[in-house]
């Protein structure tokens, strides 16, 4: 049985960094709850113009949506 590697979600990460939920951004960007949750576990990703729209919502440049930050 093969093992499948986790894959960490940006969006999903910078919405628990700043206490926010799935449901919320859904409302922020007049998108479905499900299109969120797609989005947050890489069963689909965002246009790059809707990446730049969730960055602007979460008062982050887009880079930190794609790349974790170093420290």
């Amino acid at each position: 049985m093969a093992v499948q590697k986790r894959r960490y979600n940006r969006i999903k990460i910078v919405l628990l960094e700043n206490e926010k939920t799935n449901i919320w951004l859904s409302e922020q960007l007049s998108v479905s709850r499900t299109t969120v949750s797609k989005w947050c576990t890489n069963d689909n990703q965002p246009t790059v113009e809707t990446l730049f729209k969730i960055a602007g919502v979460l008062g982050v440049e887009v880079c930190e949506l794609l790349v974790r930050k170093s420290k």
